[in-house]
């Protein structure tokens, strides 16, 4: 395996995590965005009320997107055995 291959492999990793986290983390953001300008509005301060509906949508994400991100990481660990096989052989 040469280095630009490892390089490739490497970015594609980089690519599949931004993938498979990506979702979660843009919905965590937008809900905390969005109660955040509630609490600005509204002049509540109250800190439990940012952590409850994040962590709510975040797993809802999570649960709607995961075979998205068992089928992505599945691709790419197959990819990567696929790799470590073939440059075993003599």
């Amino acid at each position: 395996m040469t280095g630009a291959e490892l390089l490739d492999l490497a970015r594609e990793g980089f690519w599949v995590t931004l993938l498979v986290a990506g979702p979660a983390m843009i919905a965590g953001l937008l809900v905390g965005l969005a109660i955040a300008l509630v609490q600005a509005l509204t002049q509540v301060q109250e800190m439990t009320l940012v952590f409850v509906p994040r962590i709510v949508v975040m797993f809802l994400v999570i649960a709607v997107t995961l075979p998205f991100m068992g089928a992505t990481l599945g691709r790419y660990a197959t990819k990567i055995f696929e790799l470590i096989a073939g440059s075993a052989l003599p």
